[in-house]
């Protein structure tokens, strides 16, 4: 050994020699040469030789250090990706059942007119059903309900079964009519379609105004909910911005049921029929993206800012021989 002489020289050559047999001896430690090279400067403090030892094992592999664990708030983080996923599942199951849904209602709308039931429970059953009534309007009793977005019937440039209402006037009003049912014996709320503001006054559109018996197909609608923020009702003015059937019922003397009046019984010269909107809101496969996008970048950082870094170890470096 450089650097001694005489008696510390064998002292230091001897501590050598018994740490090297010790380090052979072990199943679990191996000559490293951090440790060989460290034994030319100065001597080997057991902390030295502990620390490297344990993260080389006999046939060279490397493996972990027990001090570095996943704890608590690792496993803890991973209920981040795992929530994530379980969300991006129940959206899958929940846009599977809207799609069938929105099925449902069109084959509803779409589906043969039939007779209109006189019981109110009858009527739930066929909401959004087209059924055929024959009566006679009552126009001294108009109700509008608005601002509201025109819906054209048909395609997006679809015309309105040869009404003189233009168009191009994309807000306006719905009229609601009381309708006496003759078959039925009973007076109803009849949703006559979509009307231009500047058409608000029923003297501007007299050839629209249905005289005598007549016979329609509407579809049948349950009560319609207030929006939130939404103003309420002026029953005073006739201002009515969400159509509250039982309100409706008390002002005009008819019982709470409506039916919205099909495209097809659109009156010449009279309000826009086929108003009713049957399209529900999915936005579920944007909520599926973003869930499983994000359990896939949580799982990521998980695998790679814990779960490797605690449990894995570097590659041995070659041993180089003294």
């Amino acid at each position: 050994m450089l650097g001694f002489k005489g008696k510390s020289a064998r002292i230091v050559i001897s501590a050598h020699s018994l740490l090297r047999w010790t380090l052979q001896q072990s199943q679990n430690v191996v000559q490293h040469p951090h440790i060989i090279c460290m034994c030319k400067h100065k001597p080997l403090s057991y902390r030295t030789v502990y620390t490297s030892a344990i993260r080389y094992n006999a046939s060279g592999a490397a493996t972990a250090d027990p001090k570095k664990k996943i704890g608590a708030m690792g496993y803890f983080l991973l209920i981040i990706p795992v929530a994530a996923f379980g969300l991006g599942t129940w959206q899958v199951q929940r846009r599977k059942w809207k799609l069938g849904l929105i099925k449902q209602l069109e084959d509803r709308t779409n589906a043969a007119p039939v007779a209109m039931p006189v019981t109110h429970q009858e009527l739930e059953e066929l909401e959004y059903m087209k059924v055929k009534v024959r009566g006679t309007f009552d126009h001294s009793k108009e109700l509008y309900v608005g601002p509201r977005q025109e819906v054209i019937p048909g395609s997006a440039g679809g015309g309105h079964g040869g009404s003189m209402i233009s168009t191009k006037a994309r807000f306006g009003y719905h009229v609601i009519t009381p309708f006496h049912c003759i078959d039925q014996g009973v007076t109803i709320l009849v949703n006559r379609g979509w009307i231009p503001k500047n058409l608000l006054n029923p003297a501007t559109r007299t050839g629209g105004q249905v005289g005598g018996e007549t016979e329609l197909v509407g579809v049948v609608k349950m009560t319609e909910k207030r929006a939130p923020f939404m103003a309420k009702n002026d029953v005073a003015r006739n201002q009515w911005f969400y159509c509250d059937f039982d309100e409706m019922s008390q002002v005009t003397g008819a019982e709470p049921i409506l039916i919205d009046v099909a495209a097809e019984s659109t009156t010449p010269g009279g309000p826009v029929g086929g108003q009713t909107r049957v399209t529900l809101r999915n936005e579920h496969l944007q909520y599926i993206i973003t869930w499983y996008g994000l359990s896939i970048a949580t799982g990521l950082l998980w695998y790679t800012g814990i779960f490797k870094k605690k449990s894995g170890a570097s590659t041995r470096p070659p041993v180089r021989h003294i």
